[in-house]
């Protein structure tokens, strides 16, 4: 391959979109959701909150609406046929994908109206809108906006993207999950007992092929695993060697390990003083694309489990694109923080973080 020459791997995972994770017009919610089983990844949880002195969120400091406020706003919108369609009891269990809320894959949809049909009110359209808007970091709407129109076929966000609501706003707890291909994101106003970002999260960008001299042209997440490869390039030939995993972990295996866990690559603790500065740097480039409560949610959980110091950093050596030891899979993981990083052929990332690995698994 030549340093110009441009090479589209496929994803047999999401590309082309399978027809099983796909709404079909008219097909009943229930039916719907049970065509869509493949690529389960679901950690079932209790109820409570994050930690013990949290307030369910309602306004910002600056008195502007939050995406949880937003969210009691779209449900008490919705008339008594939305309300079947996209709204669930919290502890909602499809007989096939377990518990609802707190599934993520690839590509799914996890209910079947897209947010852009008619299906909704134009002012519920904005509402939903807000609520995304508040969820993703301002720097970072463009970048996201474009990752949806290039993984959609040039359709723009809302046109292939769903919403489900979990509980009841402004009583008790509730979430809002919305999905698509290549994400999943949830606003919960720390309902969701333990958790960062309110449960697994998901996120990918399939921009264009891939150059020797380029890297992943147009990707927008692409620049979180160059500065993981500043890590490597730091590291010496002892340290190489344990960071180095010969075999990819499979990218949807993200349930927690807990304190006795085994987790692949080096430990962060044997890393020196300026290679542990540059891991805080990863770590707030991954979190960077997300609003600053979330941010503080994940800092907070990694801090409760004992930090980056407990957590393990590998480099997958069989999927190098190009050659050029510029790792394109990669994986952080501790007891109960998961961010694996996979970029052959794509942007995939699957993401779990809480401040406890006492969680029941639900697959």
């Amino acid at each position: 391959m030549t340093a110009d020459s441009r090479t589209s791997l496929p994803c047999p995972d999401c590309d082309p979109q399978p027809a099983a994770q796909t709404a079909a017009p008219g097909l009943a919610r229930r039916d719907f959701l049970r065509v869509t089983s493949a690529g389960v990844a679901a950690v079932a949880l209790g109820g409570g909150r994050l930690f013990a002195d949290d307030k369910p969120a309602s306004t910002s400091s600056s008195g502007k609406e939050t995406p949880e406020t937003l969210t009691k706003k779209l449900y008490d919108s919705m008339n008594k046929d939305q309300r079947k369609e996209v709204c669930f009891p919290w502890d909602y269990k499809d007989p096939q994908l377990g518990l609802l809320r707190t599934r993520i894959s690839n590509n799914w949809h996890i209910t079947s109206p897209a947010i852009l049909s008619d299906y909704y009110t134009s002012d519920q359209k904005e509402i939903v809108r807000a609520i995304y808007e508040g969820i993703i970091s301002p720097e970072w709407k463009d970048r996201v906006d474009k990752q949806l129109k290039d993984d959609n076929n040039g359709k723009t966000w809302g046109n292939d993207q769903n919403i489900a609501i979990f509980g009841t706003p402004g009583d008790g707890k509730f979430e809002l999950v919305m999905t698509g291909r290549h994400m999943t994101i949830r606003c919960d106003g720390n309902s969701t007992d333990h958790m960062a970002f309110g449960g697994p999260i998901f996120y990918g960008h399939a921009a264009s092929g891939f150059t020797e001299k380029e890297g992943h042209p147009g990707n927008v997440y692409w620049e979180q695993a160059l500065e993981a490869n500043k890590v490597y390039e730091m590291l010496d030939g002892k340290q190489r060697g344990k960071a180095e995993v010969s075999k990819t972990w499979p990218e949807s295996q993200v349930q927690f390990q807990g304190e006795k866990g085994t987790f692949a690559g080096i430990p962060i603790a044997d890393l020196t003083s300026d290679q542990k500065e540059q891991m805080q740097k990863v770590l707030q480039k991954l979190i960077e694309p997300y609003r600053q409560s979330d941010r503080d949610e994940v800092l907070a959980c990694l801090k409760t489990q004992g930090g980056l110091d407990k957590c393990s950093l590998a480099f997958f050596t069989d999927a190098d694109l190009g050659k050029d030891k510029v790792w394109d899979n990669w994986r952080l993981e501790g007891p109960s923080f998961v961010w694996n990083f996979r970029s052959v052929p794509h942007v995939h990332c699957w993401v779990n973080i809480a401040d406890s690995a006492d969680v029941k698994l639900n697959s």
